[in-house]
């Protein structure tokens, strides 16, 4: 009764707005006196876990990804974009998903895909006469891309806690990812196919000069992501060995290449990406020490009892595990979803015949797919405020969005386990590393 009463605590105070460090904390201190239980002694278990080599790559990403973000380097890739696709009838927004995808390749972050690819398109769309709530919404529709294009911190962070191939769980995402982009490109020009009040680009008389020359400044952007995966899989580096090179990468691109990056600029980036890491560790050691709690409190054998009770189907407990897992990406960042969903979901999963790699590209796309869904929906309030256009403009057409690509992909990529498996698989063989 005492743990049911704190997970509706927990639900309330996030969907009320406090921070997941202070949800978590608060109810530790509820659970350990209610219990009778010593609350010193879960705050070494927090700090046991936590010292982990792996677990630096994390706020090194962010460093990364919030220099990248302000040193302008997304400009370049977007009009990239826009050459291949501003001549079509809805290709401009079409270019925002293409952008998307490349950028959160490189900064590996929802928000840091949407603030930028968000903040430089949305004026392009305005000008081209794009219906604002569907432009906002296919931005913010294409932003989780960044969770599942690696290097994705929120896998990495996923292989730490199950104690898997980092390597594998990077490529269990991108045909998820890829597949995603694709129906995202389709509902799009579906949507804005009868618009007639959209203007369109015409092609270059020297298209493929434009393009050349337009990938040619696009080149020191797009390299990051190869080189980071290029050597991690090629094992020259380790993820957190690639997270440093990206930090050291990023800032000579920044201040030279692209000139985004100034010293008060940079000095600006290293201040609020301290904040960002502080919170984030936090996070996580409060996580990690409810989730100790839980577990230690045998809640992910009940809630396994719970569901075999309601059916032994395996297709029936696929279908409440996302059910699960779309509900805590609604109500948490991908951090937070990440460790709990690890720790109470994961052996359901593996019990039910579910790969741990395969369900690393399941909980990438669930809690993607939950950043965006309301009624909470982190992503959808931030995409308000980068594009400029009202919440209430924005929630129809981003549920279209959801339910003709992001469900689709999502039962793809559930119920078909090799469109996660075939990449990591052929790369490295069947066997677990």
């Amino acid at each position: 009764m005492t743990i049911l009463f704190a997970i509706i605590i927990i639900c309330v105070l996030l969907t009320i707005g406090v921070s997941v460090p202070l949800a978590f904390g608060g109810v530790l201190i509820l659970l350990a006196y209610s219990g009778g239980y010593d609350p010193s002694g879960f705050f070494a278990t927090g700090h046991w876990k936590m010292n982990s080599v792996i677990l630096l790559a994390i706020p090194l990403f962010i460093m990364a990804g919030d220099i990248m973000q302000r040193g302008k380097i997304a400009k370049p890739i977007v009009e990239i974009a826009e050459l291949l696709f501003g001549h079509l009838r809805g290709g401009l927004s079409a270019a925002s998903v293409i952008a998307s995808g490349m950028f959160g390749a490189i900064s590996g972050s929802g928000a840091a895909t949407l603030t930028c690819i968000g903040s430089i398109i949305m004026p392009h769309l305005r000008k081209a006469r794009y219906p604002d709530g569907i432009s906002g919404a296919i931005v913010i529709s294409a932003s989780p891309l960044g969770l599942l294009i690696p290097p994705s911190g929120a896998q990495l962070l996923y292989a730490w806690v199950g104690q898997l191939s980092v390597l594998r769980c990077f490529l269990a995402t991108v045909i998820p990812g890829v597949i995603l982009m694709v129906m995202l490109i389709i509902v799009n020009f579906v949507i804005l196919r009868k618009d007639t009040n959209i203007l369109t680009t015409k092609v270059p008389d020297r298209f493929f000069r434009a393009f050349a020359g337009k990938t040619a400044i696009a080149t020191p952007a797009i390299l990051m992501p190869m080189i980071i995966l290029g050597g991690i899989y090629g094992g020259i580096m380790t993820p957190t060995e690639a997270a440093g090179v990206a930090v050291i990468y990023a800032i000579p691109i920044g201040f030279l290449v692209y000139r985004g990056l100034t010293f008060s600029i940079f000095y600006e980036s290293l201040k609020q990406s301290s904040i960002t890491i502080g919170v984030v560790m936090v996070m996580i050691f409060t996580v990690l020490i409810a989730s100790r709690f839980l577990i230690f409190e045998d809640i992910p054998g009940m809630a396994e009892d719970l569901i075999y009770s309601i059916s032994d189907n395996p297709i029936i407990i696929f279908l409440m595990l996302n059910l699960v897992m779309l509900l805590i990406g609604m109500l948490m960042d991908d951090i937070s979803g990440i460790i709990l969903s690890a720790s109470l979901l994961l052996p359901i999963a593996q019990g039910a015949g579910m790969d741990p790699i395969h369900f690393a590209a399941v909980l990438g796309v669930n809690l993607g797919m939950g950043n965006i869904t309301p009624p909470t929906a982190p992503l959808l309030y931030l995409g308000a405020q980068v594009t400029g256009v009202p919440v209430r403009k924005l929630i129809w057409p981003t549920l279209i969005f959801i339910v003709f690509a992001w469900l689709p992909t999502l039962m793809m990529t559930t119920f078909f386990p090799q469109i996660a498996l075939w990449l990591p698989n052929m790369m490295f063989g069947s066997m677990q590393n």
